[in-house]
């Protein structure tokens, strides 16, 4: 710390070296914390880039789902996941995506399944709404 007397400073070095060193524990404290805090950050972003790709269900898809005993396994999820990459790539927003007896209304920019029909519901469903078809 410095002291002025009279116009004179005075330099004490004891207790500048003591600041100094506080100063840089804290500078390493602060990396720790912030390579810490990077790591977080990285965790969530992947995190979030794994459920922006993943293929989502509507609560109105899910509720058809269960009414009409449809169940997917993660291969026919990701089955669909590809159909749906596919309509992206030609430029579909809102696609219908037939896999065997099942049909999947699916909004293309959020991947999300709208809607599911079985096998007997399909031959008397009429789909409307959609700009794009993908057969699996």
């Amino acid at each position: 710390m410095s002291r002025v007397d009279g116009g004179k400073i005075e330099y004490n070095p004891l207790l500048y070296s003591v600041r100094v060193s506080r100063t840089s524990q804290g500078n390493v404290a602060r990396e720790s914390s912030n390579k810490a805090s990077s790591t977080a950050f990285n965790e969530i972003l992947r995190e979030a880039v794994q459920k922006e790709q993943a293929v989502k269900f509507s609560k109105h898809a899910q509720i058809r789902m269960r009414q009409r005993n449809i169940s997917l396994s993660q291969q026919e999820i990701d089955l669909i996941g590809q159909a749906i990459e596919k309509a992206k790539a030609k430029g579909v927003r809102d696609s219908l995506v037939l896999m065997g007896n099942l049909a999947f209304i699916v909004n293309v920019p959020t991947k999300t399944i709208v809607t599911a029909v079985d096998g007997e519901s399909i031959k008397e469903s009429v789909f409307t709404n959609i700009d794009g078809a993908v057969v699996l």
